[in-house]
């Protein structure tokens, strides 16, 4: 890792630990659950994570990006079952997420290998990607880039990231759009996937496994 690609990796899993309704410890499990296809119920996801029904309960509590179906299962937490223009497809489900890091991070968080598909933000060509638990291979176009944020201070994961996390064509795609997003710098999908190894790392070493911690 280069310099200047560690400095905003550090940045950036500095930002997403402060991000208010984010629980590392509980984010494998469930999208371990989401993965499966089906909506998640709150004795799933107790059960998943070897916590207790009220523990789960009062996590979620905290996570007010989460989604639900009619019934109250969750179906969307970072991978979705609501279409987004990151399509992730993986051991024939077709889920969707919600932005281009995290279509880079959950394959190895989850343990297995995603089909990518999302139009370009500036001009709504294609770009497309495998993604194992190693990383991102097969990218075309070739020069695609992801568009990476560390706000100073977070407010929901999804308007604070999310909404800013996107894939373009090229960073000539992206000038535009960086222009009016100031705050905002585009990498390589390689060096994405590298600004979000340290996270990955976190939640499979078992970081953050208090209930208050994130």
């Amino acid at each position: 890792m280069d310099t200047d690609t560690q400095k905003i990796a550090t940045r950036f899993t500095d930002t997403v630990n402060r991000a208010p309704g984010v629980k590392l410890w509980l984010l494998r499990p469930l999208l371990t659950l989401l993965a499966t296809g089906e909506p998640v119920t709150l004795d799933q996801l107790a059960a998943q994570a070897g916590r207790p029904v009220d523990a789960i309960r009062e996590a979620l509590a905290d996570m007010p990006d989460t989604e639900y179906d009619t019934q109250g299962r969750i179906i969307g937490n970072g991978l979705t079952h609501n279409p987004t223009p990151h399509r992730y497809e993986a051991n024939n489900h077709t889920l969707y997420a919600w932005c281009a890091m995290d279509t880079l991070v959950f394959p190895a968080i989850i343990g297995h290998t995603a089909q990518v598909a999302s139009p370009c933000r500036a001009t709504g060509e294609p770009v497309r990607l495998t993604v194992t638990p190693d990383g991102p291979t097969n990218v075309e176009p070739a020069t695609a880039v992801v568009s990476v944020v560390t706000p100073d201070a977070p407010t929901s994961v999804r308007a604070a990231f999310c909404n800013q996390v996107h894939f373009f064509a090229s960073a000539d795609a992206a000038k535009d759009w960086l222009a009016e997003h100031r705050d905002a710098q585009v990498l390589p999908v390689a060096d994405a996937h590298t600004v979000g190894r340290p996270i990955i790392e976190q939640i499979l070493s078992g970081g953050g496994t208090k209930t208050d911690c994130c």
